[in-house]
């Protein structure tokens, strides 16, 4: 029990000051908010920016590869186009909108006033925009950007990069100490702040997901960090980490970037999941299924993520012990995950459906997640991935799981948070439109890639034979569909901000949860007191 201290007279007016009036105004109010509604928008206004940048980034690639030859830029500007989209759209793009959902709504779903380390907060953000102008920026430099790809493989990224690799170096560094502040945040906040009878298993499954991904995030930034010191000492002070010549090992980079880079794409994708949980159950206007279950998948996969880091490196020359090891752990991911996908169709299952654009995306995420997990299940296949690896089949895989998983799951989640954020409803069929025009262009986009890598077509190269011409042609429009349909989305998201029909504070009748027991849009200070969880 806590123990109530009245505050003096004085002491209680500053307290009505500080917290009972409105935002503040003006610049500042950015600034220096300390105000989990702010620093959420702020984490996904940045996030779409930098989602429109990466974007930008991949249409020059589809253009130069819209033909064979070299048709719009040098093989070196491609690279690094591929390096700095592939990081932009990581980190710049998937995980801020990730966090920036974390700070609205953790704290209504779980009945607290803020989150548990506001200042933190404020500069977990404000360090991201700084760290993206320096790797942008090494784009202008003599020699240009980063050209390794984005997994900086060693000596790519020792011996043979660009003057500018120091700045890449120090911007990971800078978007790592964002990603543990803003992950040591949710952990406090859901251990400690949960409202006066919301046990473990009331939880929302969307702030189960981020407590696991949050873990995640601790565990392995540290790593990145560490990979990214060796290759700066390797390539400016003469340390040989990754040089065979001074007998150190460029297979060992592989094994330090994949341990940190397996649970990253988890970090990816375990929020999606949370986000489903929530809307699958309203549109469907039933309670999730197997809600224990759920909980339960997420932490057997957050654990087996750190098992499986060596299945990206079937070709390095792995004892075959080793590769069959990677190879079944791989597969045992399958288990939880297939719970995850068969708990939301049963959800569905004889629900009273409606298909609103959040729900519209939602059930495309399950269908085009489920095809990205099967592709998955392909590649973790030892002797099978031999000829997959490093081919367009694997950009297939990652894409349709990055981009119809966490990027459509975000946009669901936009759409279906929208009313409760900005007070109104936005344009349901403006926001279909949307929906109808990504979901085509992004099949069109990445399903034929599969074909292209089946057939032997290399990644990360600015020309390719003749043979692959035809399949390349049809890639790149889908690609640039894709690209203008997010125009679409940013209208709607302008619309509703700026009026619309206004929202009611439950505008879905089947959502379930703390925070629609507030107003729309949410008041700027919420929970003051805490609710009681019956």
């Amino acid at each position: 029990m806590s123990t109530i201290i009245q505050d003096s007279p004085a002491a209680q007016d500053d307290h009505h000051d500080d917290h009972h009036h409105g935002a503040p105004k003006g610049i500042m109010r950015w600034l220096f908010t300390t105000n989990h509604k702010d620093i959420g928008t702020l984490y996904l206004w940045f996030s779409f920016i930098m989602f429109l940048t990466g974007g930008a980034m991949a249409m020059v690639i589809r253009a130069e590869l819209f033909q064979p030859g070299l048709q719009l830029v040098e093989p070196n500007f491609f690279n690094q186009m591929t390096t700095v989209h592939g990081l932009v759209m990581v980190f710049g793009a998937v995980m801020p909108a990730f966090t920036g959902l974390a700070n609205w709504l953790i704290p209504m779903m779980i009945g607290a006033p803020d989150m548990a380390l506001p200042r933190m907060n404020n500069w977990s953000f404000w360090i991201l925009p700084f760290a993206f102008a320096i790797l942008l920026s090494s784009l202008f430099m003599e020699g240009g950007g980063p050209n390794f790809g984005w997994t900086f493989y060693a000596p790519l990224s020792t011996t043979y990069s660009p003057d500018s690799t120091a700045l890449f170096v120090f911007s990971v560094h800078i978007m790592g100490m964002s990603s543990i502040m803003g992950a040591i945040n949710v952990v406090v906040t859901i251990v400690n702040m949960r409202a006066p009878g919301m046990t473990w298993m009331k939880l929302p499954l969307f702030v189960w997901t981020w407590l696991i991904t949050a873990f995640l995030l601790i565990a392995v930034m540290p790593v990145l960090a560490g990979t990214v010191t060796m290759v700066l000492t390797d390539k400016y002070f003469g340390t040989s980490f990754f040089d065979a010549a001074g007998g150190g090992d460029p297979v060992m980079f592989q094994h330090i970037f994949w341990f940190f880079g397996h649970p990253e794409v988890y970090i990816m994708i375990l929020p999606s999941f949370g986000i489903i949980s929530a809307i699958v159950p309203a549109f469907s206007r039933k309670r999730l299924f197997g809600y224990s279950s759920m909980v339960y998948a997420t932490a057997s996969i957050a654990i087996l993520s750190f098992l499986v880091w060596a299945h990206h490196m079937f070709t390095t020359g792995m004892p075959v012990f080793a590769e069959l090891f990677f190879m079944y752990c791989t597969m045992l991911i399958a288990v939880p995950t297939g719970v995850k996908v068969f708990n939301w169709v049963a959800t569905m299952w004889r629900g009273s459906i409606s298909f609103e654009t959040p729900m519209l995306f939602a059930v495309a995420f399950i269908i085009l997640f489920t095809i990205g997990g099967f592709s998955g299940l392909m590649l973790a296949i030892t002797p099978v991935d031999f000829q997959y690896h490093d081919t367009y089949f694997v950009v297939a895989h990652f894409h349709y799981v990055l981009v119809t998983g966490a990027i459509f799951s975000i946009m669901a989640g936009a759409y279906y948070w929208l009313p409760k954020w900005t007070g109104n409803m936005y344009d349901e069929k403006l926001g279909r439109i949307h929906f109808w025009c990504s979901v085509i262009s992004v099949n069109v986009l990445f399903f034929p890639m599969h074909f292209l890598g089946l057939a032997g077509m290399p990644r990360r190269i600015p020309d390719y034979a003749i043979q692959f011409a035809d399949v390349n042609q049809i890639v790149s429009i889908g690609g640039f569909a894709f690209g203008l349909s997010q125009l679409i989305f940013l209208a709607v998201v302008i619309k509703c901000i700026r009026g619309g029909e206004k929202a009611s504070a439950k505008p879905w009748d089947g959502a379930e949860g703390l925070e629609w027991t507030l107003p729309s849009p949410a008041p700027y200070h919420s929970f003051s007191t805490p609710p009681e969880i019956k």
